[in-house]
């Protein structure tokens, strides 16, 4: 099976909240995730996940450092920590609500069980879940 190359922007801000997304399609729709999607043909994923995190949040942002990768079915996914540069958040394209969340929120939607699997362990693991 081939994958299919993905991105993910890891978007904090200046208090420590994370920006969140609820999926509004599968795969994993109505689970909240960071904003991402797919790389077009010949765009690089610092164009994609400037992209992605536009179409879904109404954000703007800078892509910065590669953080890590998953691999989620045949989704290869590529996350970078990204800088707010500006916007309004408004949910938009595949996405059903958008939002920030701080530590106690992000451990609300855990335990509820309304994450997309592995989030809260990948992220710990990458040290960028939410503070505040």
């Amino acid at each position: 099976m081939s994958t299919v190359r993905c991105v993910g922007g890891l978007v904090h801000d200046t208090g420590g909240r994370l920006l969140l997304i609820r999926r509004g399609h599968a795969p994993s729709a109505g689970l909240w995730s960071v904003p991402g999607g797919r790389v077009e043909d010949g765009e690089s994923d610092a164009a994609a996940v400037v992209r992605e995190v536009a179409e879904e949040t109404g954000l703007t942002v800078r892509a910065g450092a590669f953080v890590g990768t998953v691999l989620r079915g045949k989704y290869e996914i590529f996350d970078y920590a990204c800088a707010l540069t500006g916007g309004t958040l408004t949910p938009g394209d595949d996405a059903a609500d958008a939002r920030w969340v701080d530590a106690a929120g992000f451990a609300a939607l855990d335990e509820a069980g309304e994450l997309v699997p592995l989030l809260t362990e990948t992220l710990a693991g990458w040290d960028v879940l939410p503070r505040g």
